[in-house]
């Protein structure tokens, strides 16, 4: 997978080349769950680091996840809760607010404000605001989530305003492999069974989702496994 990153790093290095010196280029990378959107984005972004340093930043989609308390005000929680990840349990409008922050003209000013994004906390399950500045520096900014290009208001503003819009493809049956591996290993579900119910009853129909109501991709890239849960699964 490092091999593609820094090829796909390369492509977006030339293309902001073109692009306006008071612009960002923004990039969303999307794949149904265990495409392995995640990983890619981190790696494409560290190669970015490592010719330019402070070039470019990654954000992540699952900052704008309702809170926990935000799921138990909707009318049914359980639900709300079973089904967390679907693209209604998510601050969409936020999402589209940040996406607009960017397509401003980039300040001049190096000490000027910087634009924030959440993040989300593994540990409390809920997420982290103002925990990501994108500054005047970040000319490259990278978000990575399921739904970053969804076709569907208010999320397809936000999609639309991106330059590029890079879908990892991995067919069905080897991401719900991979999912039911990275539910036990990384112990979101306690045994084979609830990893198994996770996958099929959640992460799934939203990738599903997601495919039947895609804004067209600027570029489509082949899956390439996680070695983290490759080595885990041969363990």
């Amino acid at each position: 997978m490092d091999a593609i990153a820094a090829q796909l790093a390369q492509v977006l290095s030339d293309r902001l080349l073109h692009t306006p010196p008071d612009a960002r280029l923004l990039v969303g990378i999307s794949g149904i769950p265990a495409s392995g959107k995640s990983t890619l984005a981190a790696l494409i972004v560290a190669a970015l680091d490592a010719a330019a340093p402070g070039r470019a930043v990654l954000v992540g989609l699952d900052g704008w996840h309702l809170t926990r308390a935000q799921l138990d005000a909707l009318p049914d929680p359980q639900l709300a809760h079973d089904r967390r990840g679907i693209h209604w349990t998510f601050d969409a409008p936020a999402y589209v607010s940040f996406v607009r922050a960017l397509r401003q003209p980039v300040a001049a000013d190096a000490d000027a404000e910087p634009i924030t994004a959440p993040s989300f906390d593994h540990a409390v399950k809920d997420p982290t605001p103002h925990a990501v500045s994108v500054l005047p520096a970040h000319r490259i900014v990278v978000i990575e989530g399921l739904y970053t290009f969804l076709s569907i208001q208010p999320w397809a503003e936000a999609g639309l305003l991106l330059d590029e819009r890079w879908w990892v493809e991995l067919e069905e049956q080897e991401a719900t492999r991979r999912l039911v591996k990275r539910h036990v290993v990384s112990g979101v579900a306690k045994d084979l069974d609830e990893a198994h119910w996770r996958a099929d009853e959640n992460d799934m129909p939203n990738g599903r989702f997601m495919i039947a109501n895609l804004l067209e991709p600027t570029r489509v890239i082949d899956s390439v496994e996680d070695p983290v849960f490759a080595v885990a699964e041969h363990a």
